[in-house]
C-alpha cells in the first residue's frame, strides 16, 4: 500500500516538473521553431512532439542533464524530419482540379503551342502573364523561384553560394508559389471559360 502511495507521489512530482518546464520553456521553444518552420500548424505539432518526448522521456526515467538544451536538440531534430518528409514545393508541380475533380498540372493548363494560331496566343497570354507575376514577387522570392524553377538550381546549393539558410530559401519559395497560384487563378479561370 504504501508503494503505491509512493509510486503516485513520485508521478505527481513528475508531473509537476514537467509542467513547469513547460510553462518555462513553451514560448522560447515555439519562437526558435516558428522563425525555422513556415507553416504555423506544422510549428504547433512539432511543439507539442517535443514536450510528448518530454514526458515520454521522465516517465522511462531517461536522464536528461540539461532540459532546456534536450528540448531544442529535440526540436531541431523535428524539424529536419518536416523538411526531409516534405519535398519543395516546385511551381510546375502545381494541381488544380478540373470539373471533373482530375488535377491538372501547369503543362496541362496551357494551350499547346503546336494547336493553331488560337491556342499559340492564348499560351503566350499566359506566359506573358506568369512573366509579369514573377517580377511582382519581393526579389528574394523571386531570385529563389527562377533560381530553382527557371535555373534548376538545387536549395542546397543556393545556400552555399548565398549563405542563405535552406529553410529560409524553401519558405521563400512557398511564398512565391502561393502568391503566383493567388495571381493567375482569374487569368486560368478566364480561359476555362472560353
Amino acid at each position: 500500500m504504501q508503494d503505491a502511495a509512493g509510486l503516485e507521489r513520485m508521478s505527481l512530482e513528475q508531473d509537476k516538473r514537467i509542467s513547469e518546464v513547460v510553462k518555462r520553456e513553451q514560448s522560447r521553444l515555439r519562437n526558435f521553431i516558428r522563425r525555422r518552420v513556415p507553416d504555423p500548424r506544422d510549428a504547433e505539432d512539432i511543439l507539442q512532439d517535443v514536450f510528448y518526448k518530454l514526458v515520454e522521456a521522465n516517465r522511462l526515467l531517461m536522464p536528461i542533464g540539461h532540459v532546456t538544451g534536450w528540448l531544442f536538440r529535440v526540436a531541431r531534430n523535428r524539424i529536419t524530419d518536416l523538411f526531409r518528409k516534405k519535398r519543395p514545393e516546385s511551381f510546375s508541380d502545381t494541381a488544380v482540379a478540373d470539373e471533373d475533380g482530375e488535377l491538372l498540372l501547369l503543362e496541362d493548363l496551357l494551350p499547346s503551342p503546336d494547336a493553331g494560331p488560337e491556342e499559340f496566343y492564348a499560351r503566350q497570354v499566359l506566359l506573358d502573364a506568369l512573366e509579369m507575376a514573377v517580377d511582382e514577387l519581393p526579389e528574394e522570392q523571386r531570385k529563389v523561384f527562377v533560381a530553382h524553377e527557371v535555373e534548376g538550381r538545387s536549395f542546397k546549393a543556393m545556400a552555399e553560394e548565398t549563405g542563405v539558410s535552406v529553410n529560409t530559401l524553401l519558405s521563400r519559395k512557398r511564398y512565391a508559389v502561393l502568391y503566383l497560384r493567388e495571381r493567375l487563378q482569374d487569368i486560368y479561370d478566364e480561359f476555362r471559360k472560353a
